[in-house]
């Protein structure tokens, strides 16, 4: 799987990974035109989406309704450099047994991105272009 990201205008950054294309911006509040969530949003976005496609597919599994329900994210931003301390996932599931509820909350769990935060998945950074080179523009992006 692979995402490009680039800088757009102002404090706006665009990433594209298919034919898709979303937009991270910063708040007003920070300068930015607040035209997409903050990264820090994305992630709990992101990690958010993981946790719900498998909780939908536990309880379609078991003939449930997944559209009953909501999960809430937050964090808390800590340290300097800022980073997440600690992220939490509170899930809304009027109705369910005691057993589904388990269930449900393991495949939450389950999810692929909760489970990479929670191994803490290496990040490697590595400059592809070579002191000399010339900074290609690569594809152009409308």
């Amino acid at each position: 799987m692979e995402v490009r990201v680039r800088q757009g205008k102002e404090k706006q950054v665009e990433a594209r990974a298919r034919f898709h294309r979303i937009v991270c911006d910063q708040p007003f509040e920070k300068n930015g035109s607040d035209t997409g969530m903050t990264p820090p949003e994305m992630l709990l976005a992101a990690l958010g989406s993981c946790a719900m496609y498998q909780a939908a597919r536990y309880l379609e599994t078991r003939n449930l309704p997944p559209s009953a329900v909501e999960l809430k994210l937050s964090a808390d931003e800590s340290g300097a450099p800022a980073f997440l301390k600690e992220i939490s996932i509170d899930v809304d599931a009027p109705g369910l047994a005691p057993r589904t509820r388990e269930g449900l909350l393991r495949a939450i769990q389950s999810c692929v991105l909760s489970r990479t935060l929670a191994d803490g998945a290496n990040v490697n950074v590595r400059l592809t272009t070579v002191v000399g080179e010339s900074h290609s523009a690569g594809p152009v992006w409308r």
